[in-house]
């Protein structure tokens, strides 16, 4: 009598000749020619539309936070933990820019700053500006920028600087566009900021490469012995500001490269911001903050380098 097999087991029966381990991997590992290529094809293009999405759609309208802590030798032990939020670059257009814009408002808010300060460029100089009614033409959208900027909220206010592409339109109109919102604009001038039983000065200079800046006339009223923070579009002129009183230079203007590849670096910077470009440096005795900016220039894309608004906490350096 045939047994039965025991329960659990079965049994394979091969109706071909086994293939050897080696074949077996060979018709693994052997891809088709033609398919191989096509897999790359295919994956190259969905890397390349995936960083195109992210560079054109996400990236551009997704502004950071970033927090530094600043300790300047002249800051007043009063104003321990004073706070500034800077912002810069908008090139507001009512199709690209003004969607990081609006994006920042809730958020800088949200952080309470003592203080605002706008370091230019709210307006884009047109690509193609063969007439000058072109150019005054692209100073009308200060008008809306500054409508969205003035909803950002701050004890101390909103203060702010012309950059070169509001110089090379119509600064005139940029300027009535900002102080009609309650935005302050300096120029070649100092305020003293006081609160809290102590002050520092606030100044702004004129846009160094548009512009006639006059770093005399800006700090004429400043006492010697009083902290100074300087409102500069264009970062590289801090190598020139460093050899005066001054404590602190906000900048902006290089949009920090606004593509930045990776282990090649910015695709393109701007003369004067090709030197600081992102982020905080010390200028012999200055401390420099480059902001990269919240809106995008020529193509509306950023990669590697996101839209930033950067808040600085102000302390007092340690004596010695």
């Amino acid at each position: 009598m045939p047994q039965s097999p025991p329960s659990g087991y079965y049994e394979v029966r091969e109706t071909q000749p086994a293939k050897s381990l080696n074949s077996r991997v060979r018709a693994i590992l052997e891809f088709d020619p033609i398919t191989r290529r096509k897999f790359i094809r295919l994956a190259a293009t969905a890397v390349g539309a995936a960083i195109a999405a992210d560079s054109l759609l996400i990236e551009p309208n997704r502004p950071r936070i970033v927090r530094r802590d600043i300790a300047l030798r002249r800051w007043p032990a009063r104003l321990e933990g004073f706070t500034i939020a800077l912002l810069s670059d908008f090139h507001y257009d009512p199709y690209f820019s003004q969607h990081p814009l609006h994006a920042a408002i809730g958020m800088v808010n949200g952080l309470r700053p003592d203080l605002i300060v706008l370091a230019g460029d709210f307006v884009t100089l047109p690509e193609f500006h063969d007439t000058k009614e072109r150019e005054i033409s692209a100073a009308t959208a200060a008008e809306p920028c500054a409508r969205l900027a003035r909803q950002m909220q701050a004890p101390q206010g909103l203060w702010s600087v012309l950059g070169n592409h509001d110089v090379l339109t119509d600064p005139y109109r940029v300027t009535s566009a900002l102080l009609s919102q309650g935005i302050q604009v300096l120029a070649n001038e100092s305020t003293a900021i006081e609160t809290n039983g102590a002050r520092f000065w606030l100044g702004g200079v004129k846009d160094v490469l548009a512009s006639m800046p006059d770093l005399d006339s800006t700090l004429r009223r400043v006492p010697a012995d009083e902290a100074t923070i300087l409102l500069v579009h264009e970062p590289d002129y801090a190598d020139y500001v460093a050899r005066r009183a001054v404590d602190l230079q906000l900048s902006g203007h290089s949009h920090g490269g606004q593509v930045r590849i990776p282990l090649l670096g910015p695709v393109y910077l701007p003369e004067l911001g090709r030197k600081y470009v992102w982020g905080l440096y010390q200028v012999a005795g200055l401390t420099l903050y480059t902001n990269p900016g919240l809106g995008t220039l020529g193509v509306p894309v950023r990669w590697n380098c996101p839209p930033e608004i950067t808040f600085l906490t102000l302390r007092r350096a340690a004596s010695g």
